[in-house]
């Protein structure tokens, strides 16, 4: 058993952040199904067997903009339990899939918005991606060094960490209420909203509202200028990372790398704003020189034994060989018809009781059209003569 078992869901994804959300209902045993937009021409075979976020999904291949292709989907939504959609607002109104359309058929749906802005205010037609996000929500200008351009964080932020994981909880509290009071409801994610709250969650904003102290990039205790909290280089040309926050965890540090005398240098309440000053600065400079005394891995092995906040900067491929990811069990293998085993990342997630599950690749486009159309009760007849329409494929 899963958590999710029973509960059916439409995806009206485009792009990954929506597809990574309705993986993590799927991974716990939501039955999802992917609507997508027949494919002209060929298709990369590969798609769909490395496609992480579409495992454990099913694919129709519709056309909304048909009328014949809007009935269908209507007819889908009226027996669903969630909808979640990716457009901009006003796309799926135009095709006529809408929160008011579907609701009309269906009170009981959680219908699930995953858009940049939100479905009102005055950015709400605006184009952009996960950067963008990043640079409006203040969150883009803390990240890197201050002499610096920003860095860009890949596209974990606002997409993945933002817009899926918020999406998903929002579609889990909505089913949650739907039990107590029969209905369902409209859930509204913005990308740029949940990217701002996850920016207010972070130590260095702590004083901005009560005291008008912005942090800036390079900046504040978490802001890689301070010795305790900072990116070594190692002898081999490799990078450590130290994150020992807490006094007593630095001062193992200190011990492990013969400087007893650098206890001083913890942390302390004013520097959740302000930068290293030139006595901080310093000791890094002298930290760094003893850090490139040994290799990445004997460092790793001497300050785990010390009880000390590290890290090896890894590369993908290092990672993937990592004994903790591998014990955990976040590579994975899937059995794919075509392409044998196939590599995946696992479920995050884990649940003692109701544990999710990965049991299938992704589809290939299309590939349940039939079985779905089929459980609509529409004959063989029927579904040649809408794939010889192009409503389906």
């Amino acid at each position: 058993m899963r958590p999710l078992d029973g509960i059916t869901v439409l995806e009206l994804a485009r792009v990954a952040p929506g597809e990574f959300c309705t993986m993590l209902l799927a991974d716990m045993g939501a039955e999802v199904l992917k609507i997508e937009t027949p494919q002209d021409g060929e298709e990369d075979p590969r798609r769909a067997a490395f496609a992480f976020v579409n495992r454990n999904k099913r694919s129709l291949a519709l056309n909304l903009k048909a009328p014949e292709g809007q009935a269908i989907f209507r007819r889908l939504a009226a027996r669903a339990d969630v909808v979640v959609e990716g457009f901009r607002p006003g796309v799926t109104r135009r095709l006529g899939a809408d929160y008011e359309t579907v609701r009309a058929l269906n009170p009981r749906v959680v219908y699930c918005s995953l858009s940049g802005f939100g479905q009102d205010g005055p950015y709400r037609d605006h184009p952009a991606h996960d950067m963008n996000y990043l640079s409006l929500a203040g969150v883009l200008g803390l990240i890197g060094e201050p002499d610096r351009k920003p860095a860009i964080p890949l596209n974990i932020i606002a997409d993945y960490a933002g817009a899926s994981l918020h999406g998903a909880l929002g579609i889990a509290l909505a089913l949650f209420a739907r039990e107590r009071t029969g209905r369902g409801q409209h859930v509204d994610v913005s990308y740029l909203d949940t990217t701002v709250a996850l920016l207010a969650a972070t130590p260095n904003m702590r004083y901005f509202w009560s005291d008008g102290i912005a942090p800036r990039r390079g900046a504040g205790f978490l802001g890689g200028s301070y010795p305790y909290y900072a990116i070594y280089e190692t002898k081999d040309g490799q990078l450590l990372t130290i994150g020992c926050t807490e006094p007593w965890l630095w001062e193992n540090f200190c011990r492990a790398i013969g400087r007893p005398d650098f206890a001083r240098f913890a942390r302390k309440p004013d520097q959740f704003v302000r930068a290293a000053n030139a006595e901080e600065e310093a000791a890094r400079r002298e930290i760094e020189a003893i850090i490139r005394t040994r290799t990445r891995d004997e460092w790793f092995d001497l300050l785990v034994a010390a009880d000390v906040c590290v890290g090896k900067v890894y590369d993908v491929d290092e990672m993937a060989r990592d004994p903790q990811i591998i014990h955990r069990q976040m590579i994975i293998e899937v059995e794919h018809p075509t392409h044998g085993k196939v590599k995946q990342f696992g479920i995050a997630l884990k649940l003692s009781d109701t544990p999710g599950a990965v049991t299938r690749a992704a589809p290939h486009r299309g590939e349940h059209t039939d079985e779905v159309l089929g459980a609509l009760g529409l004959s063989a007849a029927e579904i040649r003569a809408l794939r010889d329409q192009r409503v389906v494929s």
